[in-house]
C-alpha cells in the first residue's frame, strides 16, 4: 500500500576525514538496498553527498549557495543500479557541512511529495560531524537548527543521523564537536530524531536498522490488581531472531515472451503408507503424530479436543514473568582438571598464564564499551546472503563473493586485538608444549596383532609402541600404557589378549547398530574379530539406519545425526578397506537429494567434506578422481 512506502534520502559525508570509513558506509547504504529489493521492493531512495569538491543541486541553481553537496541519486524506486552507486561512492576533497546537507535532502522529499503526509519520509545522515558547520546569515546557528526541526516536524520527516568517531577523531577540535552534538540534540528534541554514536566499522553496520519491522502485539487484556483495579497493559516481544526469506521456486518452462505466464510451481502432497508404499492414504485416514525422542506417537483429533484447555474469556489467568535474555547472562562453565592424572594438572604459572590470556581477550573489557553489542552487530550470515542474492540478479553464475572484510571481524579474531596482547599469547604458548598425537586410525588389537606376527621391522618399534599406546581407548589408556612400553617380543600377543579381555564385555553386549547411539554401537560392532561376520552386519546396519533417518525426517530434524553416522561409515569402511558400500550410498543419497529438491542435505554432506572414499584412501575404491571432485557439484 502507498502508505507502507518509504521515501529515504541518505546525506553521506564523504569528506576526506571519513574516507577511513567510507568503504564501511558503502557496505551498509548497500545492505540497506539489498534487503529493500527483497522486503520494500517500493521504497524510493535518494542519495546526497557532501564534501566533494563539485556541487550540483537544486538549492544551488535556485537560491545560491550549498556548495560541495552533489545530489548523486534523485528519489526513485531502489534497483539494482542504486546498490551499483552506493557501491561506488565519490571521494571528496573538502569538509562538508552536514546542515546544508540536511537542507538539500528535506527540500528533495518536499519537491516530490509536496504537502503529502501519506507514507514515511525519512533522512539518514552518516558524518563524523568533527568539522563546523558555517555561521547563520540571521540568528544563532542554534535558532537555524531550531526553524530547520519545526519544518521538517511540519512535513512529517523523520532523521536519522549516526555519528562516526572513534580513532578518526582523535586529533579533532573538541569544541567543534561539542557545538555539532548539541546541535543534532536539538533536532532529537524538537523531531522524531534519533542519533546514534558508533566508534568501529562493525558497530556502523549495526547502526543503521535496514528493515523496518512493526512491532505486533503477543497478549492484550487487563492487568488485575484487585477486583477494583485494572490496568490494561500490552505486551511486545523484546527480541526475535531474523530468519532467511522465504524464496519462492520459480519456473522456467513458461515461454519467456508469454505476458500471461506466472512461472509459479504449484506443489501438491501426497501421503502414503509405508506397508504399502504405491497406496495413497486419503485425508480421513491420516492421523496427526508428535515425535517423541526417536519414536512417533499417533494422535487423533478426538484425542487432541479431550485434552485441550478451554479456558473462559477473561484476564483471570494471565501471568507475566519478565526473564533474562541470553545476552544478560555471561557464566561459562568449563570442566575441572581435577579428573585428569598429576602429569596433566597445570602448574601455578601456567593457571596464571592462562587466566591473563581469557581476561585480555575478553569483548567488554574494563572502562571499555563492550565490542560487538547485540543491537549493533549485524547478523554476517544473512548480510552475506543478501549480498549474493543482489549478484545472482545481475549475473546468474555469480560465484559466491568472499566476505567482507568488515564482518569478517565479527566472525574471526580482531587483529588489532590479537597484535595489542601478542606479549601475552606469546607468553602463554611459551608454557604448554604442543605436540602431535600420531593416531593410527587402527585399533589396539590390529596393532599388537601385526607386531606379533613380525611384519614391521626392528626400526619401528618405537613409532608403533606410540600408536598401540594411542589406539586404547579410555579409561583403559592410562593403565596400560606403560605396561606396553616394557613388552618384549614374545610377549605381544598375550597383551593383546589381555587387553581383549579387558574390551570385550563391553563391547559383547552390542548386537546390532541401534537408533540411540549408532555410532557407538557400530564402532564396537566393526572392532569384533570373533567372526568376520559382524562387520557386513554393521556396515549393512549403519547404511540402512541412515536411510530411515532421511526417510523419517521432518524439515531436517534427522539431519545432524544422519551425517555423523555417515561420517562413521566412511572412516569404517576406510578402516576396513572395503569402499564399495559407503560409495554406493552416497551415489544413492545425491540421487535421491536431488529428486526430492533437498540440496541442503548435500551441501551439509559437502560442509564436512564427507566426498567418495578415493583410490588414495582405498586401493579398491571405484570412484574416478574426477568423480570425487565433481561429486558436490
Amino acid at each position: 500500500m502507498y502508505r507502507n512506502k518509504e521515501k529515504l534520502v541518505l546525506l553521506l559525508d564523504v569528506g576526506p576525514s571519513m574516507h577511513g570509513v567510507l568503504d564501511d558506509v558503502e557496505t551498509l547504504c548497500s545492505m540497506l538496498v539489498e534487503k529493500k529489493l527483497i522486503y520494500n521492493k517500493n521504497d524510493e531512495v535518494g542519495v546526497v553527498t557532501f564534501g566533494t569538491q563539485g556541487t550540483s543541486n537544486d538549492l544551488k541553481k535556485e537560491v545560491g549557495g550549498y556548495n560541495n553537496i552533489i545530489a548523486l541519486q534523485d528519489l526513485k524506486i531502489v534497483d539494482g543500479y542504486l546498490v551499483d552507486i552506493l557501491q561506488n561512492l565519490p571521494r571528496g576533497t573538502v569538509n562538508g557541512d552536514f546542515l546544508d546537507a540536511i537542507i538539500v535532502g528535506m527540500d528533495m522529499l518536499i519537491k516530490k511529495y509536496k504537502d503529502l503526509y501519506k507514507g514515511k519520509k525519512r533522512l539518514c545522515l552518516i558524518t563524523n560531524a568533527i568539522h563546523p558547520i558555517k555561521d547563520s546569515l540571521e540568528g544563532t546557528k542554534e535558532d537555524q537548527v531550531r526553524t530547520i526541526a519545526a519544518r521538517m516536524a511540519e512535513q512529517g520527516m523523520k532523521m536519522e543521523s549516526i555519528v562516526v568517531r572513534g580513532r578518526l577523531s582523535q586529533d579533532a577540535d573538541k569544541r567543534v564537536m561539542v557545538e555539532n552534538d548539541c546541535l543534532l540534540s536539538i533536532f532529537s528534541e524538537k523531531t522524531r530524531t534519533r542519533t546514534v554514536y558508533v566508534d568501529s566499522p562493525t558497530s556502523l553496520l549495526g547502526a543503521l536498522k535496514t528493515r523496518r519491522i512493526t512491532p505486533v502485539t503477543v497478549y492484550r487484556g487487563f492487568l488485575e490488581l484487585s477486583p477494583h483495579m485494572k490496568i490494561k497493559v500490552w505486551v511486545y516481544k523484546k527480541t526475535q531472531e531474523e530468519k532467511f526469506p522465504t524464496l519462492k521456486r520459480y519456473s522456467g518452462r513458461a515461454p519467456k515472451t508469454s505476458k500471461s505466464a506466472t512461472h509459479q510451481v504449484k506443489v501438491d502432497f501426497e501421503y502414503k503408507s509405508v506397508a504399502e508404499f504405491n497406496k495413497a492414504v486419503p485425508p480421513e485416514q491420516r492421523v496427526k503424530a508428535y515425535r517423541y525422542g526417536p519414536h512417533v506417537v499417533p494422535i487423533s483429533n478426538v484425542e487432541l479436543d479431550a485434552v485441550k484447555f478451554k479456558p473462559e474469556k477473561g484476564p483471570d489467568s494471565f501471568y507475566f514473568n519478565a526473564l533474562p535474555f541470553v545476552e544478560d547472562i555471561r557464566e561459562y562453565q568449563f570442566p575441572s582438571f581435577n579428573s585428569f592424572p598429576a602429569s596433566c594438572q597445570p602448574n601455578e604459572q601456567q593457571q596464571q598464564a592462562a587466566d591473563e590470556l581469557v581476561q585480555r581477550l575478553t569483548l567488554a573489557p574494563s572502562g571499555k564499551e563492550e565490542s560487538l553489542l547485540p543491537e549493533f552487530t549485524p547478523n554476517p550470515v544473512l548480510e552475506r546472503f543478501y549480498h549474493h542474492l543482489d549478484l545472482r540478479s545481475k549475473q546468474p553464475d555469480a560465484a559466491v563473493p568472499p566476505i567482507n572484510e568488515t564482518l569478517k571481524r565479527i566472525t574471526e579474531l580482531d587483529p588489532e586485538l590479537f597484535s595489542e596482547n601478542k606479549s601475552v599469547i606469546d607468553a602463554f604458548n611459551k608454557l604448554f608444549e604442543i605436540k602431535e598425537n600420531p593416531k593410527l586410525k587402527k585399533s589396539v588389537r590390529r596393532v599388537l596383532r601385526e607386531k606379533s606376527s613380525g611384519s614391521d621391522e626392528d626400526g619401528n618399534a618405537d613409532q608403533i609402541d606410540a600408536e598401540v599406546v594411542n589406539a586404547i581407548e579410555e579409561p583403559h589408556g592410562a593403565m596400560i600404557a606403560e605396561a606396553v612400553n616394557a613388552i618384549e617380543e614374545p610377549h605381544r600377543a598375550q597383551v593383546a589378549e589381555a587387553i581383549n579381555a579387558i574390551e570385550e564385555p563391553q563391547r559383547a553386549q552390542v548386537e546390532k547398530v541401534g537408533d540411540l547411539t549408532p555410532v557407538h554401537d557400530f564402532e564396537v560392532l566393526m572392532a569384533r574379530r570373533d567372526s568376520p561376520d559382524w562387520v557386513v552386519k554393521a556396515i549393512k546396519e549403519m547404511r540402512n539406519l541412515i536411510l530411515q533417518l532421511l526417510m523419517k525426517s521432518h524439515e531436517g530434524d534427522n539431519y545432524i545425526k544422519a551425517v555423523e553416522c555417515i561420517a562413521a561409515l566412511r572412516k569404517g569402511c576406510i578402516l576396513e578397506q572395503e569402499p564399495g558400500p559407503y560409495n554406493n550410498l552416497m551415489r544413492y543419497l545425491k540421487q535421491f537429494c536431488m529428486k526430492k529438491e533437498n540440496i541442503s542435505f548435500l551441501q551439509l554432506l559437502a560442509s564436512r567434506k564427507l566426498n567418495l572414499v578415493s583410490k588414495s584412501e582405498a586401493e579398491d575404491s571405484d570412484a574416478t578422481d574426477e568423480e570425487v571432485r565433481s561429486f558436490f557439484g
